[in-house]
């Protein structure tokens, strides 16, 4: 008997004794019940993990002159193309084939101080990708490329030591991050005028010295509808319902001796916040998960790393908004609490337990690694809960920097491409 077999009888059983025990007046239906409803989530399980384990993945690096005269909206538009939902758009595509919203994972990755782009995407998509591109990026060029991360084998007692960390939102995901708009980069500035807010990240990769390696990572889906909307039972809402719940709230501050909005009432901090609010979510929105790995080989002759805890936390801290959105730490693989709480499994937020054989670090390492190299964020077996990111957002976290990033190296193509003449002879 195949499983699906195993699960279509099932149901079919679970629902003829649910039937009988409802028209004879019996109450074991609340079991059947209780079984149908497992049985349906075992079902989905299995479909969902069927389909990944079958999807065919690449590893794509992108390269580029050494001169970059576009503006993070470029890459903006290149992001558009990875809001992909037509595999979901079906009971059937859903829950019979298992289909999922397609993912992406947006790299930018120092070995040994050699900084590099990678995009990893379902092979089906791999051709539009590369289009959208060439498209913004004329002169770039794209290649296939073994995965780094499966290079590094990490394992407890093993050659590598690595520090990890993810991140999250701190306010509601419609707020917006501080952006290249923000800081001008949509404007046609001089080269030596523009700040790039992805230069500080860039900057620190580059010094990354021998046997080090610093990865960031970004994976991304498009949003889907998770936010309760008030009042409704079962309808959820996305990311800019949410957002209009916001700006409701705010305008309820700003109510007239008979209760009517007035606009004169609103401060101008509450203004700005809402012409954000506005601007953000009128971009497509991504799901998203961002984390970072920092890994190095044991040498006890190197002495201090080049990166360090305070250094990840602070990768992020340029996009920080006071007024609007900002990143804080979800996740860190490493431990502030009381010295004996890495060997009991005690820390904020958790339970209390023994370990045997492995600290509660060198744990939550191994996860993250796992995660990391797996690409894992959105789905079982580890499955986050995600954050939303318009895509002017997301091009802010992932875009190629121009001239203004100086960096040495930085992996860019030394010449310019060009097309062979029309006249050559043959």
């Amino acid at each position: 008997m195949t499983i699906i077999d195993f699960f279509f009888n099932s149901f079919i059983g679970a629902f003829e004794l649910t039937y009988f025990e409802l028209t004879h007046g019996g109450t074991a239906w609340v079991l059947t019940l209780a079984f149908c409803i497992f049985a349906w989530k075992a079902w989905v399980y299995y479909i969902n993990a069927e389909y990944l384990h079958n999807l065919k993945w690449t590893l794509i690096e992108i390269r580029l002159p050494k001169e970059i005269r576009r503006s993070p909206l470029a890459m903006e538009l290149v992001l558009n193309s990875l809001h992909q939902t037509g595999k979901v758009g079906s009971f059937y595509k859903k829950y019979w084939l298992g289909q999922l919203l397609p993912t992406f994972s947006l790299e930018i990755v120092s070995i040994e101080g050699r900084v590099h782009f990678f995009i990893r995407t379902m092979e089906e998509f791999r051709n539009t990708l590369e289009s959208y591109i060439y498209a913004q990026y004329p002169e770039a060029e794209i290649a296939t490329v073994p995965d780094y991360a499966e290079r590094v084998s990490y394992a407890i007692g093993g050659r590598w030591s690595m520090n990890g960390i993810e991140f999250v939102l701190s306010k509601p995901d419609p707020y917006p991050i501080k952006t290249y708009v923000d800081y001008g980069m949509d404007k046609s500035l001089k080269e030596e005028e523009k700040i790039d807010p992805i230069t500080p990240l860039i900057e620190l990769m580059g010094s990354v010295k021998k046997g080090e390696q610093l990865w960031l990572q970004i994976i991304v889906r498009a949003a889907k509808n998770r936010f309760r909307l008030p009042g409704k039972w079962f309808k959820r809402g996305n990311y800019k319902d949410e957002a209009m719940e916001e700006i409701n709230k705010i305008k309820k501050t700003a109510t007239d001796a008979e209760g009517k909005f007035n606009l004169f009432l609103l401060s101008p901090g509450q203004t700005d916040v809402i012409k954000a609010l506005e601007r953000n979510t009128d971009k497509l929105g991504f799901d998203a998960g961002i984390r970072a790995i920092f890994i190095a080989e044991k040498d006890p002759s190197r002495g201090a790393y080049s990166v360090n805890i305070p250094a990840m936390v602070n990768i992020m801290k340029q996009y920080n908004s006071a007024n609007l959105n900002s990143f804080k730490i979800s996740y860190l693989s490493s431990f502030d609490n009381f010295p004996w709480s890495d060997y009991i499994g005690f820390r904020r937020g958790g339970l209390f337990y023994i370990n045997i054989g492995i600290t509660e670090t060198e744990r939550l390492r191994l996860r993250l690694f796992k995660l990391y190299r797996g690409r894992g964020y959105f789905y079982s077996p580890h499955p986050h809960k995600p954050f939303v990111l318009s895509s002017e957002e997301l091009a802010t976290i992932y875009h190629f920097p121009g001239g203004v990033s100086g960096t040495p190296s930085f992996e860019r193509i030394e010449s310019k491409k060009s097309e062979p003449p029309v006249n050559l002879p043959i």
